[in-house]
């Protein structure tokens, strides 16, 4: 049986140290005419980008219509580049042994699940690295939710796999995470290298929670994963 692996981005497999949070910032300026916003304090893990946008345009004072939230999106994608280098974020540990042993292993296959946009997820990977690890995903656009996104996921996974039904595994660091897998019938694996600890985590119910990723050989006995 193949496995389709359904990665997370941020907490998971990066930190940008909160860098979107500057794009953010100068998406309100322009976009909400906010002259000096503040958002460190928002708490965004787990969210979609339209789900953050929503939010940060509601602490601005203005209302959330479709529109605007996508008119922040685009705002916010066109400076994220940049920002990602107001911050030393780095890619977390273990992250690259676990993916340059995936790519390895026959029947095996990573894609994204992740409340980023596309072109959020491209700068955050293309940045750190990571980009060529990943064979496409399902992203903030092919849903407002994180179960809607999962379901499209799920749905690309079947394209890839000629129709047969893959091993479906999704690797998060919120209960958000583990809930989306949960809702398509994933083996879910979360890692308190975000902002939840272990104990939160295990109160989701997820599939395996990890303090960290482990060495590759551990993580694909974990996966029943085969050489």
């Amino acid at each position: 049986m193949s496995h389709v692996l359904l990665w997370d981005i941020d907490g998971t497999l990066l930190t940008t140290a909160r860098a979107g949070v500057f794009a953010l910032e100068e998406a309100a300026r322009e976009v909400c005419g906010t002259e000096e916003p503040d958002f460190s304090a928002l708490r965004t893990a787990g969210l979609t980008d339209s789900e953050v946008a929503a939010l940060v345009i509601e602490h601005c004072g203005a209302t959330a219509d479709p529109e605007t939230v996508a008119t922040l999106l685009r705002t916010y994608e066109r400076h994220l580049p940049d920002r990602l280098h107001w911050r030393r974020g780095q890619v977390l540990d273990g992250v690259e042994a676990v993916l340059d042993d995936l790519s390895g292993r026959p029947g095996v296959t990573c894609m994204l699940l992740t409340g980023n946009t596309p072109a959020g997820a491209k700068a955050k990977l293309a940045h750190y690295g990571l980009e060529r690890y990943f064979d496409g995903g399902a992203f903030c656009g092919d849903g407002d939710d994180r179960v809607t996104v999962a379901r499209a996921a799920r749905e690309l996974a079947l394209e890839r796999s000629n129709g047969a039904e893959p091993e479906l595994v999704v690797i998060g660091d919120t209960p958000h995470d583990v809930r989306c897998g949960q809702a398509i019938g994933a083996t879910t694996v979360a890692v308190a290298t975000g902002s939840y600890d272990a104990a939160e985590l295990e109160a989701c119910d997820a599939s395996h929670v990890l303090e960290r990723l482990p060495e590759p050989d551990r993580f694909a006995e974990l996966l029943g994963l085969r050489r």
